[in-house]
């Protein structure tokens, strides 16, 4: 059921909090498990802390960046404890659960988690088409990174057990790696044309991804506004038919 749903782990810090996150993720049927430049990785304390989930730890994936562990992916949903200012849609936990759910039967969907201190950066943000949360008592808000997937992987389990109905004729979103492309070009050619400030760009930038986000663009029209991109980066400057005129 959830073999197109991926738990991506960013620069876990801690080899036992990935042994605990395998045994939480394969208590609830998740297989999937992606870590972002570990700093400790293979280890025998994860090993010990997996209790059995040992196979999860044998097939996880090691990568160098986010951006390499969901290119595949067509909906990325990030964790994040805290507000953040810009305007990512945010989700709590059981909404959000059911959304992934949802998305991952047209594709390959990630949950991303954080590093345990400081969680996700704005950057690797950008890369989620929207944010989840887990409500807590105000008082103590934090969470073990194992305790906060064992959280979402019942929210999962529990979603997995409600009926999911789709048109026939939805589409899936483009992958990450197509939109990313896209957007890298959009950047560029924003920048050159002088309508983005080349020494910060994100901010805007940030409010043009979430505004292409919202319209969940499906691959050919990923490769038609690329396309767009193109034919203006190599049309000829357009002359001043005033100055022509005598």
């Amino acid at each position: 059921m959830f073999d197109d749903i991926n738990i991506v782990l960013v620069e876990t810090s801690h080899p036992g909090n990935i042994g605990s996150v395998a045994r939480a993720m394969k208590n609830m049927g998740l297989r999937r498990l992606t870590l972002v430049s570990p700093r400790y990785f293979p280890h025998a304390e994860a090993t010990a802390l997996a209790s059995g989930a040992d196979d999860l730890l044998e097939h996880a994936r090691v990568v160098d960046s986010l951006v390499e562990a969901i290119a595949d992916c067509r909906f990325v949903i990030g964790t994040s404890a805290r507000e953040r200012r810009a305007d990512w849609p945010v989700f709590e936990v059981r909404e959000a659960a059911l959304k992934v759910v949802e998305e991952s039967q047209r594709g390959a969907c990630a949950v991303v988690f954080g590093r345990e201190r400081t969680g996700l950066s704005n950057d690797e943000l950008d890369r989620c088409h929207a944010l989840m949360q887990i409500p807590t008592d105000t008082a103590y808000s934090s969470l073990n990174l194992a305790q906060a997937v064992q959280v979402v992987a019942y929210e999962l389990w529990m979603a997995g057990r409600v009926p999911v109905s789709r048109p026939e004729s939805a589409q899936a979103r483009a992958t990450l790696a197509e939109t990313e492309y896209f957007y890298g070009h959009l950047e560029r050619l924003l920048i050159d044309s002088g309508f983005l400030n080349a020494q910060a760009p994100k901010p805007l930038m940030r409010r043009i991804r979430r505004m292409f986000d919202r319209a969940e663009l499906q691959s050919h029209e990923v490769n038609i506004l690329r396309g767009i991109l193109t034919a203006l980066e190599h049309s000829p400057p357009t002359q001043d038919k005033s100055r022509n005129q005598s």
